[in-house]
């Protein structure tokens, strides 16, 4: 199954400055797997030590966020668009 995944600015140093790629699976995972395949380094920079997805990235399934749905277990489909979002912090001081 081929998903299109949107790559945000600071990950595009991995993708030779792709904005997006296609990436096969079935799963939020089996991409994550396919991106480190294709991009080595992707992995670490998505996911954490634990297997989780790290606190400041998010990842929106069709515009839903996945840890909303099944976290990295979300059933992915041909066709279906992932976006990789960095957390944005910050506030009035």
């Amino acid at each position: 199954m081929a998903v299109t995944v949107k790559i945000p600015t600071p990950l595009r140093k991995l993708t030779n400055g792709e904005t997006s790629v296609n990436a096969d699976g079935d799963t939020i995972a089996a991409i994550v797997e396919a991106l480190e395949t294709a991009f080595p380094g992707m992995r670490e920079r998505l996911i954490d030590e634990s297997g989780d997805l790290r606190h400041f990235v998010n990842i929106y399934l069709n515009g839903e966020d996945v840890r909303y749905l099944d976290g990295l277990n979300s059933a992915v489909g041909d066709k279906d668009e992932l976006s990789i979002v960095p957390a944005v912090a910050g506030g009035l001081k």
